[in-house]
C-alpha cells in the first residue's frame, strides 16, 4: 500500500460562488501576486492544476487567466503556462492616455484629478520620505537642467519626478497610479512645453518650482510640500491649458 500526499493549495482557494466562478478564482490568483506568494516572471500553475485546485473547469479556469491579463497582472503565449507581471500602472495609463488626447474637457478633468491627487502625495511624502523617491526627485532635477529647451528630454525629467513623488510615501498603490497618470503627465507637460513664446527663464522657474516641493519634503514639512505643489499647478495649468485651447480651436 503506497502512501498518498495531499498537496498544500498554492492560492488559498476559497468555495467560489456559482454565479461568479471565475471572478472569484481571478480574485485568489491575484491576492497571491499582490502578496509576494508569486514574483514577477514566475509562472503559474497550468490551467488544469488551477481548475483542479478550485473546483472548477477548465474553461472557467482559462476565463479567470484571461480576466487577469486584461487587467495586466499576468502575461500569456500561446502553448505555454502564464507568468506574472510586475504590479503597474500600465492599464491605467492606456486609459488616461486616450482620455485626454479625445477632447480639451477631458484633459482638463484628467489634470484635475491629478492635481488632487498629487496635493495629498506630496503631504504623505513630507511624513515619509522614502530614500528611494527623493533620489528619484533629486535625478530628474538634474535631469531638467541638462534638458532645456528640450521638450522631450524636459517631459520625461518631469514625469520622473512626479514618479519619485509617489516613490517618496513608501505606498505601492500611490506609485501604481501616479504610473497610471504618466500619459496625462507627458500630455501636459508636452502642451507646455510646446508654448512658442517660453523663454529660458520660463524653463529655470519651472525647474525652480521643483526645487522647492523636493527641499519641502526632504525637510519634512508636510503644509510647505502642498502648498509648493499647489504653486506648482497653477502655474503649469495656466500655461498648459491656454495651449490646449488654441489647440481645441484648430480643430473646430
Amino acid at each position: 500500500m503506497t502512501a498518498t500526499t495531499t498537496k498544500k493549495p498554492f492560492f488559498s482557494a476559497k468555495q467560489a460562488s456559482p454565479l461568479r466562478l471565475a471572478d472569484s478564482v481571478s480574485d485568489a490568483i491575484a491576492a497571491a501576486l499582490f502578496d509576494g506568494r508569486i514574483q514577477p516572471g514566475e509562472p503559474l500553475p497550468p490551467e488544469g492544476e488551477i481548475a483542479r485546485e478550485f473546483g472548477v473547469s477548465k474553461p472557467i479556469a482559462r476565463e479567470a487567466l484571461r480576466q487577469l491579463t486584461a487587467a495586466g497582472l499576468i502575461f500569456t503565449q500561446q502553448g505555454k503556462v502564464a507568468r506574472a507581471k510586475a504590479i503597474s500602472g500600465e492599464p491605467m495609463e492606456r486609459i488616461y492616455g486616450y482620455a485626454v488626447r479625445s477632447s480639451l474637457k477631458s484633459l482638463q478633468e484628467a489634470n484635475e484629478m491629478r492635481r488632487v491627487i498629487e496635493t495629498g502625495i506630496a503631504r504623505l511624502a513630507a511624513e515619509r520620505r522614502d530614500p528611494e523617491g527623493l533620489k528619484a526627485m533629486t535625478q530628474a532635477i538634474e535631469d531638467m537642467k541638462t534638458s532645456l529647451l528640450d521638450p522631450a528630454g524636459f517631459t520625461e525629467a518631469d514625469i520622473l519626478f512626479h514618479l519619485g513623488l509617489a516613490m517618496a510615501t513608501g505606498n505601492t498603490m500611490i506609485r501604481v497610479q501616479m504610473e497610471g497618470l504618466r500619459s496625462v503627465q507627458r500630455e501636459v507637460s508636452e502642451l507646455f512645453s510646446r508654448r512658442s513664446n517660453r523663454t529660458d527663464a520660463d524653463w529655470r522657474q519651472t525647474i525652480k518650482r521643483h526645487e522647492e516641493i523636493l527641499d519641502a519634503i526632504s525637510a519634512g514639512d508636510a503644509d510647505l510640500a502642498e502648498a509648493k505643489i499647489k504653486s506648482h499647478f497653477k502655474a503649469a495649468d495656466i500655461a498648459s491649458l491656454e495651449v490646449a485651447d488654441k489647440l481645441e480651436g484648430r480643430r473646430q
